[in-house]
């Protein structure tokens, strides 16, 4: 049976994701640092799906974290099929009141730790004669938003591409989604601070609605299935057409 590991795979993105490659006959590991929720859902999508599902109850802003895990991984489930990368934070939002310590800590969970488990997980994915590894970017690599943020996403798509062309020979292929404004407890905060964001996104967005966890898992299913399987160093937007509009202020 294939197996997925979804990072950040208690959230909204993570759980929508998980929920739609159990109905895809992937066994799950869900690594999250919130562990009694992604325990919760790994019971519920168990009992759903009949698939196995654990989970990695990790700090991945812990650089040495990736490679037990996915030693662990190997240990249950002997393979690795996809991965799908999805932890994620935001910070370092303008430019005159950045400090240090905010940029690095965006930089390494958004975009140093997605490196580090597509290292970590390479001999898994190799045994297993290929597999699809999928990067949680954001519509922001287009139209800049906080600097910390739109810089770590804009080097999650250029990690892509690279791992793209070095992994192709190894049957590997890595693609990204680039989602715009959903409400999530990911966006709360934004939210917060500007209570009209979510209508000015609708307002440029040709669809007319916001996207939802399940419009971008869809996306992220696609691309970790068979029927993506001449697809790699792509970014599929999940955006209803708002990355061909300007940020909102």
């Amino acid at each position: 049976m294939k197996t997925a590991l979804i990072t950040g795979g208690a959230g909204a993105i993570g759980a929508a994701t998980a929920r739609m490659l159990a109905a895809d006959g992937f066994s799950l590991a869900l690594a999250d640092i919130a562990a009694g929720p992604a325990q919760a859902l790994a019971s519920e999508i168990a009992h759903e799906f009949g698939v196995e599902v654990i989970v990695e109850p990790v700090d991945l802003s812990d650089v040495a974290v990736p490679g037990p895990m996915l030693e662990r991984i190997a240990g249950r489930f002997g393979r690795l099929d996809c991965l799908v990368n999805n932890a994620g934070v935001t910070g370092a939002s303008t430019i005159g009141q950045v400090a240090i310590a905010d940029w690095e800590s965006v930089l390494l969970l958004n975009l140093t730790v997605p490196m580090l488990v597509c290292q970590a997980a390479l001999p898994l994915m190799r045994a297993a004669g290929g597999g699809s590894i999928v990067n949680v970017a954001s519509r922001v690599y287009l139209s800049g938003t906080g600097v910390g943020y739109t810089s770590s996403k804009a080097g999650l798509i250029g990690l892509t591409r690279a791992l793209a062309v070095q992994l192709g020979k190894d049957r590997i292929r890595v693609n990204a989604v680039a989602p715009s404004f959903l409400t999530s407890p990911f966006t709360k905060r934004s939210v917060e601070k500007n209570p009209n964001l979510p209508e000015a996104f609708v307002s440029l967005t040709p669809l007319a609605r916001l996207a939802t966890p399940e419009d971008v898992a869809g996306a992220i299913a696609f691309l970790a299935s068979d029927r993506a399987s001449f697809i790699t160093g792509d970014v599929l937007h999940v955006c209803g057409g708002a990355q061909l509009a300007p940020q909102p202020d």
